[in-house]
Formats: structure tokens, C-alpha cells, sequence
């Protein structure tokens, strides 16, 4: 099959992650295949530029597209020494020279997004933001106005129709000035691509009508996939092996509290649903930690503390996150400590059925004491007969007597606290039969130095910053000076730090990292990764910002949607170089000058 070339240039081309899918692009027709062949690109971020080449091969040239009067709206101030405008020169020049056959531009598209406020749109600094569209487009078609660029794209965000309705207008007048046919569409770059995002954007496309009288189709549209599809073939957030760009952002304590309440597949609104008084959630309580450190782990680098008699994961931080284990397929499908329901049928018997390896428990709700103890803590009704008496100590029976108590006075003063202004009981001489105890109203006098109470420290409250005194082998809260006034409470709402809180659904709701993202815009794939993680290889953008990273990753036009946007238009220009104009397909007509399938030469139809 003979091949062809196609050039293809980005124009604010950012990290360049679409023009790498235009080079994954393979269009072709019978007989005929094209070879894309990027030129490189121009963007003001030094960064991105960096990507760019790290993407896709090919130099990215670095310069700011302002006019100067745009410069100073933006800025605020006067360009630097040595600034100088972009001219369709410097446009021809980042191209090497060469004249590409596919152009596309992703202008910025801040000033149009619904994330700004409209007020805010329409200040001087956003609008000489937005002002490079027009701009942009300008600078291309004079760039190669003798030797006309065969179809341009033009991406931005969906509210650019009605924002910037006037920078749209002018720049079709512009277009068709220079011979193009024009269509302003809308797609979702995840149905185009088959990722797993709805990713709506706008997208103006022309055809020079007489270098490609053939129509451009609609790429065809994909299923969206679910999320747990690309995320279930990578490591688990914070893994190392995935490198720095999977770790867990740190998100101010609020925040993370806020995303457990979030229902899963809801936003902030359904918060709406939560009870709140005086500014606090009425149906909830957030504590710290545990007492005691109950179900502690240690990290595998911390050392542990002291080891009681009894060191059980309930009863202390007696447990380790060891790095080293491979979780079996049933701890990783859930079954691990299963309990079956009574009236629900149990999976296969394994060779191996502690409780620990499968699900070889039951709730079993025929349970109603052990029978070998039938009578112990029993309460007989009045009037029912009484079970058998046994001669086991400790398991004898109670009754439930309706008849009310004995006058104290029966009772030979047995627990019997006297008034401090009555006389008391006779004294006996059972030991803890007798009226021995008082009312003393007068524990709140002042005590003396010597007094138990005042040098032994009971229920004392140590100060953070203070020492204690010697630990004795029966320290209790009650009996010294072992409790701590600690200042560590809960996070303050805006402290930053990383959790792991478990939601009311039982998941964890967490931001994605930064790699994540990479991924669901296709950017990164898990799979040609694996084996290069495994020798510590990792995916990696130019820089250490992780907000740089996702601003990049955002603005970036889906590497697989990229692709097939630029297989429908390489074959279009293909299909124009072996004389054909038009082709049958089951998807509708990108660009076309009116409704009817009608080809388009030198500006007339025909």
C-alpha cells in the first residue's frame, strides 16, 4: 500500500497530548495510507513545552501570542526587554518551515469557562485572554496564506458559543474570507475516544473547499466505560511503584470530611441532606482516635511501643501495614471473614475453611445461651414455676417478686447510708452487713498536706508542657496524676493532611491523583507501564507541581479522542488527493455547505 504524509501543527498546544494522538492516528483508503507526521508546536509554557517533546518526539517552540495591548491588559504592566510580537513568521519558523496540512488549536479558554464568573469574564484581563482566538487564527492563515493549511480545528470549552459569540463570528468571517467551509459542532471527546469521562467541547472545524472537496465524517461514537475500569488496573494511591504522580493529595480537613458525606455518583449537593444545628451535623459525631490506641497500625519503618501481657490488635496498636503481602484473591474479593446469611446458600467448600480465607462463617439465629448453663442470671416470673435447682455455685435463679422491698429497718442496716444528722444502726459484727457508711456533707472543705486525696494526686490532670511524676505498677486515673490535658485534638477544619476515611457506603471517597487523571484522558496507560514500573520506571510530566501536572492534564485534548478525530480528517484529505470527493458512511457529515450531500469546488457548488 502506498503511503502519503500528513503534517499536522498545534497552535497553544499545551503538553501536546493531542498532537501525540494524532501521530497514533493511521488513516487510510484502499490503496492509499497516510503517514501523520507532526511538526511541532508553539505555546507560551515552558513546561508544557517540555511535555511536548517528551510526548510526541518533536520540538515545541516557546513564545507568548499577545500583541503588546493584549500584553498589558492581561499583565497589568509593560512586556519585558526583548519581548517582541509573535508575527505569521515566527508561526512558519516553529514549523520548520514546513507547511502542514492539519492545524489545530486549543486556545485558552479561561475567560469563556462557566467556572469564571460572568462578571469577571468581561474584565480587560480576560478578555485579551480570550481576543487570542481571534489572534491565534489570524497569525495561521497569514502564516501560509499562499499555500492555504488544508482543514483547521479549532477546540475550546462549549460556552465559547455564547461568551464569545463575537470572537466566533468574526473568526468564521475570517475563515471563509480565506476559502474554507465552516461548521461549528459540539462532541464528547470520551464517546469519540471510548474513555471513561464525559469530556462536552466545542469544536469549530474548516476545509479549504478546494484543496478538499471531499466531506469530512464524524468520527464514530463510543460507549463510555466506568471509572473502576482504568482505575482497577493500576496500583492503589500512594503506591511508590506508580512514582510520585500517584500520590494522594493533601486536601484541608474539611474537605476530606465533606467527601465522606458525599453519596457516590452525587456532588456537593447532596450534603443538602444532612441534618445540621448551631453550624454541627446533628446525627453524627466525629471523635479521634480510639481508646487506647485500639486497632493500631504501626508504620513498617515506626517503632512499637511497649508490650503488654495481653498484645491483641482490640486492645492496643499492636498491628503492622506490612509492605510485603500479597493479598490472596479472596482477601481482595471481599470474602475474607465472611459471614453467610441463615437463608442464603454458601459458596464451594475448600480445602481450607478458617474464617479467615473465605466466607465459612454464619449468622446462626438459633443461639439462646449455652445449654449446659441454662439457669445462670435466670429471672423467674412470679408466677411460673421455677427451673431445676442445681448444685452448681453461681448459677442459681432469681425471681422477679412483685411485693416490693423490706422496711430498712429488716434489713440489719445492710448497705445502709445514714443521714449525717440521724443517729445510726445498731453495729454488727457481719463484715459488710452493717450501717458503716455516711453522708458526709463535708468533702468540699479545704484539705490539708498529708490528707490522702490531696498528695496522692487522685483524678489529677496533667499539664502537656509539665513532667509527671514517678509511674507506679498501679497507675490509674483514679488513683494519681494519670490523665493529660492534650491539645492535639481533631484537625483544625483548614489544617492539610491526608486521610483515609471510610464513607457511609463502606468506600473510601478520595480526590483521584494526578496519575489518575493521566489516565482517564488516556495520557497514560497502565498496561505499557506495568512492566517498566517493575524496574522503577515510572510515568513522569516535566516539574514537581502536582496543581502544574492537573492544569496541564485538564487542558489537554483526550490523546485517543485526538486520534480519531484525526483518522476521519486524514482520510478526507486522502480520499482529495486520489481525485475522490466523496465516500459512503454510516456517521453523519462533519463539514458541509448545506444539507444535502453536495461537494464543494472553489467556492461554487457543483
Amino acid at each position: 500500500m502506498a503511503k502519503s504524509r500528513i503534517n499536522h501543527f498545534g497552535v497553544f498546544s499545551g503538553s501536546g497530548i493531542g498532537a501525540a494522538g494524532m501521530q497514533d492516528a493511521q488513516p487510510a483508503i484502499p490503496g492509499l495510507e497516510g503517514e501523520m507526521v507532526c511538526l511541532g508546536g508553539i505555546d507560551v509554557d515552558p513546561a508544557g513545552a517540555a511535555d511536548f517533546e517528551q510526548f510526541t518526539g518533536v520540538r515545541c517552540t516557546v513564545r507568548d501570542m499577545f500583541s503588546r495591548n493584549q500584553y498589558i491588559a492581561f499583565h497589568g504592566h509593560e512586556p519585558p526587554d526583548g519581548w517582541v510580537e509573535a508575527m505569521p513568521a515566527d508561526i512558519r519558523a516553529a514549523a520548520g518551515g514546513h507547511r502542514p496540512h492539519i492545524l489545530f488549536l486549543s486556545a485558552p479558554c479561561k475567560g469563556f469557562s462557566g467556572l469564571l464568573s460572568h462578571a469577571r469574564s468581561l474584565t480587560a484581563k480576560y478578555q485579551a485572554l480570550n481576543e487570542l482566538t481571534l489572534r491565534g487564527i489570524w497569525l495561521c492563515l497569514e502564516a501560509w496564506k499562499d499555500d492555504p493549511v488544508e482543514v483547521i480545528l479549532f477546540e475550546n470549552v462549549p460556552r465559547i458559543a455564547t461568551r464569545g459569540r463575537h470572537f466566533l463570528d468574526q473568526i468564521v468571517q475570517l475563515l471563509r474570507h480565506y476559502g474554507y467551509v465552516v461548521r461549528e459542532t459540539a462532541h464528547d471527546c470520551g464517546e469519540l475516544g471510548g474513555l471513561a469521562q464525559s469530556r462536552k467541547r466545542f469544536l469549530l472545524i474548516a476545509r479549504h473547499a478546494e484543496k478538499v472537496p471531499a466531506f469530512i465524517y464524524e468520527p464514530p461514537k463510543r460507549p463510555l466505560r466506568a471509572v473502576g475500569e482504568i482505575l482497577g488496573r493500576m496500583h492503589l494511591p500512594g503506591d511508590l511503584r506508580a512514582g510520585p504522580m500517584h500520590r494522594i493529595p493533601n486536601l484541608s480537613w474539611k474537605t476530606w470530611v465533606r467527601l465522606a458525606f458525599v453519596e457516590a455518583g452525587c456532588d456537593w449537593r447532596s450534603l443538602n441532606c444532612l441534618a445540621v444545628q448551631d453550624g454541627y451535623l446533628r446525627d453524627f459525631l466525629l471523635v479521634p482516635e480510639m481508646h487506647r490506641g485500639a486497632l493500631g497500625v504501626h508504620s513498617m519503618q515506626d517503632s512499637a511501643g511497649v508490650i503488654a501481657g495481653r498484645s491483641y490488635p482490640l486492645n492496643g496498636a499492636f498491628s503492622v501495614a506490612d509492605p510485603r503481602f500479597d493479598p490472596s484473591a479472596a482477601w481482595k474479593d471481599g470474602q475474607a471473614y465472611g459471614v453467610r446469611r441463615w437463608d442464603a446458600s454458601t459458596g464451594a467448600i475448600a480445602g481450607q475453611q478458617g474464617p479467615g480465607q473465605g466466607a465459612y462463617s454464619v449468622a446462626d439465629p438459633r443461639h439462646q445461651g449455652p445449654a449446659k448453663h441454662s439457669n445462670e442470671f435466670r429471672i423467674v416470673r412470679y408466677d411460673e414455676a421455677a427451673r431445676a435447682v442445681t448444685g452448681a455455685h453461681g448459677s442459681g435463679q432469681c425471681v422477679a417478686d412483685p411485693r416490693g422491698g423490706p422496711d430498712a429497718s429488716k434489713l440489719h442496716g445492710k448497705f445502709h447510708t445514714a443521714d449525717w444528722a440521724e443517729h445510726s444502726h445498731a453495729v454488727i459484727a457481719g463484715y459488710a452487713n452493717g450501717a458503716f457508711a455516711v453522708a458526709d456533707p463535708r468533702p468540699g472543705l479545704a484539705r490539708d498536706r498529708g490528707d490522702h486525696y490531696l498528695t496522692a494526686g487522685h483524678y489529677g490532670v496533667a499539664a502537656w508542657d509539665k513532667h509527671v511524676g514517678a509511674v507506679s505498677a498501679a497507675a490509674c486515673h483514679d488513683n494519681g496524676s494519670w490523665s493529660v490535658a492534650d491539645p492535639r485534638q481533631l484537625p483544625a477544619a483548614n489544617d492539610k493532611l491526608v486521610c483515609r476515611i471510610t464513607a457511609e457506603d463502606g468506600t473510601w471517597h478520595r480526590p483521584f491523583t494526578t496519575l489518575e487523571l493521566a489516565a482517564l484522558q488516556s495520557i497514560y496507560d497502565p498496561d505499557d507501564y506495568a512492566e517498566a514500573e517493575e524496574r522503577g520506571e515510572v510515568f513522569l510530566m516535566n516539574g514537581t507541581s502536582d496543581s502544574a501536572h492537573r492544569e496541564r492534564i485538564g487542558n489537554a485534548v483526550p490523546r485517543k479522542a485526538a486520534k480519531a478525530m484525526a483518522e476521519e480528517i486524514g482520510r478526507a484529505i486522502l480520499l482529495s488527493r486520489a481525485g475522490e470527493s466523496f465516500q459512503l458512511s454510516a456517521t453523519p457529515i462533519w463539514v458541509r455547505p448545506i444539507v444535502t450531500a453536495l461537494a464543494v469546488r472553489g467556492g461554487e457548488f457543483s
